[in-house]
């Protein structure tokens, strides 16, 4: 096997592989890989070499592993595809080198993926033409968050899935895709405010995809930056409450406008509910070692596909849009905040009951694994 040495964190690169997935090279893929894992403090052991294996594509979580873990490899089939091995034995099989822990993939070997919150069987493909569309599914899946909206999960996966391979083969990047999307967050407002309901949910409907297109290309081309994630995460943040606010001002136009009295009580209901159950998440996440609430226990997975989120919540709008009844929409919306305030509170203060007692709080998913 032809072995590439590069000086990028001791990587050596097993092979060669002219087969482009998501418009570059493996080599490309695994350099970015090794770089983006340096960035975050993650290094070889001293004296070990990164080998891989150039004729395969597998889901980067292996690489966090493997440095985790010195003296570690992942091989499919008995043939390797990453390890931390001593530089001067690397084209020595793993199986024959001693003091290494061979980890075969398959058999039902998971790993609980905590960055995007889900527990998983690692994919691991050979690389040709044949194969690159479907490992580029499989890596497009691979970047999906487990715990997300019904929206994000079950609606437009295939639609995002088309709209991030396009944006790699043309060279888009993700802060691109987030620009696209704030110009149609922001158009989505203004209509809102103006009573165009139907033409802002289209403009919000692009953007919410797009907010999905630009996570998934930016993991899976391996171009995530410190910039690009304030960026995407701020207007995320940010955005759902003007919404809220703009179609209630747009009521006016449908003859729907509420009382002063009631628009700012549900008003003032959305933005506390909103704001505290964002603060809730950011206790639980601070008091139980970075953990997010909604990865605890089967429950709270399960809620936060319905949890009164911008998704969801545009569901309960375009439902009551369909019945001529935009301002029911904006009542409803403001009773599931507060519901949904109530359900994030009283598993706050369960959580901190179980540790009281001596209990563990851990995610489900991780001690599934």
């Amino acid at each position: 096997m032809k072995v590439a040495h590069t000086d990028i964190n001791r990587l050596t690169l097993l092979g060669a592989n002219q087969t482009l997935i998501w418009g570059m090279t493996n080599a490309e893929r695994v350099q970015r890989m090794a770089n983006e894992a340096a960035g975050k403090g993650r290094h070889i052991a001293p004296g070990n070499s990164l080998a891989v294996n150039l004729q395969y594509v597998f889901d980067p979580i292996l690489l966090r592993e493997v440095l985790r873990k010195p003296n570690c490899a992942f091989v499919l089939n008995g043939e390797l595809l990453i390890g931390q091995i001593d530089p001067d034995i690397v084209d020595i099989h793993p199986r024959q080198q001693d003091g290494l822990e061979i980890i075969e993939l398959g058999g039902g070997y998971r790993i609980y993926n905590e960055q995007l919150r889900k527990l998983e069987t690692p994919y691991a493909e050979r690389l040709t033409p044949q194969t690159r569309r479907s490992i580029e599914r499989r890596s497009y899946y691979g970047a999906y968050k487990g715990v997300t909206d019904l929206l994000t999960k079950y609606l437009w996966p295939e639609l995002a899935l088309w709209l991030t391979r396009g944006a790699a083969q043309v060279g888009m990047t993700p802060n691109m895709i987030t620009a696209i999307g704030a110009i149609l967050c922001i158009t989505a407002t203004f209509l809102f405010s103006q009573g165009h309901y139907w033409t802002g949910m289209l403009a919000g409907f692009g953007f919410m995809v797009l907010d999905t297109v630009d996570g998934k290309l930016a993991r899976c081309t391996i171009t995530s930056s410190k910039w690009g994630n304030i960026f995407d995460h701020g207007i995320d943040l940010i955005h759902p409450p003007f919404w809220w606010y703009a179609w209630g001002l747009g009521l006016r136009t449908w003859d729907r406008e509420l009382s002063p009295s009631v628009f700012w009580v549900i008003m003032g209901v959305i933005f506390a509910g909103y704001v505290l159950q964002r603060l809730i998440e950011g206790v639980f996440m601070r008091a139980f070692d970075g953990m997010h609430i909604h990865v605890w226990q089967r429950f709270d997975t399960w809620f936060r596909l319905i949890t009164a989120r911008r998704n969801p919540n545009m569901v309960i709008l375009f439902v009551a849009l369909i019945a001529g009844r935009p301002d029911i929409g904006l009542i409803a919306l403001a009773w599931w905040t507060a519901i949904s305030l109530i359900v994030h509170a009283v598993r706050l203060l369960q959580a901190y009951g179980e540790r009281r007692a001596g209990r563990a709080i851990v995610s489900w998913m991780e001690a599934n694994a």
